[in-house]
């Protein structure tokens, strides 16, 4: 939509201030799981003739997906799971804004490992653990350190993001 690359994309998101002027995307472009909303699809509300810009539109995508990570954490925490961290692996770790943004969202720090097999290594750990009937997981070498990230959350990104949900899912 906005003709750029996965580069310029991340620096127009990083020169839009948090919660992107007031735009917010619900990123429900093939249903949502969390909340359950298979049929749902995608949004962006707050429009006004200031915010829609190209930056303030791609940093509201970065914001819109990152909020609904969140929200599935959420749901986590709820339960009594209080996470000390959050990894990011895969495609969109590599994005320079991902990890920026989702420091600004996230109650914990962002940690980036080094490239690796993670999805693969927790799905073997996990079997590992379920075989073994052990009380405890396996100790398991987590990888090297990567980048780490750390900020204070912007708590108006996460209102007006559940505002919109809300709204939507009404």
């Amino acid at each position: 939509m906005l003709g750029v690359g996965f580069d310029e994309l991340a620096e127009l998101a990083l020169s839009a201030p948090a919660g992107s002027g007031g735009l917010v995307l619900l990123p429900y472009f093939d249903g949502e799981r969390t909340p359950n909303l298979p049929n749902a699809t995608g949004s962006l509300h707050g429009i006004t003739r200031a915010n829609y810009t190209p930056a303030n539109i791609a940093r509201s995508a970065y914001e819109g997906m990152l909020c609904g990570l969140a929200d599935a954490v959420d749901a986590l925490v709820d339960v009594g799971v209080k996470p000390g961290r959050i990894m990011l692996v895969g495609g969109a770790a590599a994005n320079s804004a991902v990890a920026q943004v989702a420091a600004t969202l996230f109650d914990a720090p962002i940690e980036i490992p080094t490239p690796g097999e993670y999805v693969a290594d927790g799905a073997a750990r996990q079997a590992a653990w379920a075989i073994s009937g052990a009380g405890a997981p396996p100790s398991w070498n987590l990888g090297a350190a990567g980048s780490r990230y750390e900020a204070a959350p912007i708590a108006s990104v996460r209102a007006a993001y559940a505002a919109a949900r809300d709204r939507f899912t009404q």
